[in-house]
């Protein structure tokens, strides 16, 4: 078995059947080899970084005290993974700084070129009639309403999010839904990519989610 293979079999043991499943991490792989065919990037660390960035991601679900962060406990995981199967000094070292560094709601930036791509492609897998379906499944593991009127969204952030910022977590789930998550989130994904492929399809999957959310909210209020 060749260490791909070997890297996406320990992988799929670690995570769940959810919105970031084994197939979620597929997507991304994809996306980051799309990505880097247009940048100077190190092949090898992105496929490496896509397959294992979200390794610890289901460890962060279960913690219900909020302190585990995927991306910083899965940059230690994929360190010890990496050493184990003689990975080069370079390569464990550009891997982890990927992994540390992908989430949205973090407070480490992507410097490498090889963390931005995977910083990109994991973005646009939030957006688009996958991000749109990814993000129900979320809604209702955590038991999020289909919809809720905000009218204010940075009174909302200064209440629910911590430290009042976008990329802060969630305080109460109870009182959040997808079309917030896409007023706050989805709808600046776009500006926060890097890559100028990213910000391409970004561009192009936004107006599906701009279409669907407005009929949503048609439709909720009984309008269509």
């Amino acid at each position: 078995m060749d260490k791909l293979s070997r890297l996406k079999e320990i992988v799929q043991k670690e995570l769940s059947s959810s919105a970031h499943d084994i197939d979620h991490t597929y997507r991304v792989l994809k996306l980051a080899r799309l990505l880097a065919k247009n940048e100077n990037a190190n092949m090898e660390i992105v496929e490496i970084a896509a397959i294992l960035h979200d390794i610890a991601r289901v460890r962060e679900d279960k913690d219900k005290s909020g302190n585990t962060d995927h991306a910083a406990l899965g940059a230690k995981m994929a360190e010890k993974i990496l050493k184990e199967l003689n990975y080069s000094e370079d390569i464990v070292k550009g891997v982890v700084h990927c992994i540390e560094t992908h989430r949205f709601r973090g407070e480490k930036a992507p410097k490498t070129i090889e963390a931005k791509i995977l910083f990109d492609a994991d973005k646009l897998d939030a957006l688009g009639a996958v991000g749109v379906a990814r993000a129900y499944i979320i809604a209702g593991e955590m038991g999020e309403p289909l919809y809720r009127e905000e009218t204010n969204i940075e009174e909302y952030k200064n209440k629910n999010l911590t430290e009042g910022k976008s990329n802060g977590r969630i305080k109460d789930v109870s009182k959040h839904s997808v079309n917030i998550e896409y007023e706050m989130k989805f709808k600046h994904l776009p500006e926060r990519l890097f890559t100028e492929k990213a910000k391409q399809i970004a561009k192009d999957r936004l107006k599906f989610m701009d279409q669907f959310f407005e009929r949503l909210k048609k439709e909720i209020e009984g309008e269509a």
